[in-house]
């Protein structure tokens, strides 16, 4: 009864982990191997949340707004200036950004 009990925990385990990798965001594979590049101060929040990884249609609503709020993003640092985008989403996308 031990030796099965442990069993399946390690079975739970492994599979656990093989699920983790699968949660991490993917590219979209009809960007496969294209340079993906989006101008941050002219494309629509549709446009920002298909281009840019981590970001969803509300966030990228949340940058159009602030855009059009503020004017147009001087540094892609600037980014993180919108509310619900991080540093760490910025960085993530600093070489698909363009201004």
């Amino acid at each position: 009864m031990r030796i099965t009990t442990l069993f399946v925990t390690f079975l739970l385990a492994l599979t656990s982990t093989f699920a983790l990798a699968d949660e991490q965001p993917k590219e979209n594979p009809k960007y496969e191997g294209i340079e993906v590049v989006v101008n941050v101060n002219q494309a629509s929040a549709q446009e920002i949340a298909d281009l840019l990884q981590g970001i969803g249609l509300k966030k990228a609503q949340a940058i159009v707004e602030y855009r059009q709020q503020h004017g147009a993003f001087e540094k892609i640092d600037d980014l993180a200036k919108v509310s619900g985008i991080g540093e760490a989403t910025v960085a993530k996308n600093v070489a698909r950004i363009k201004l």
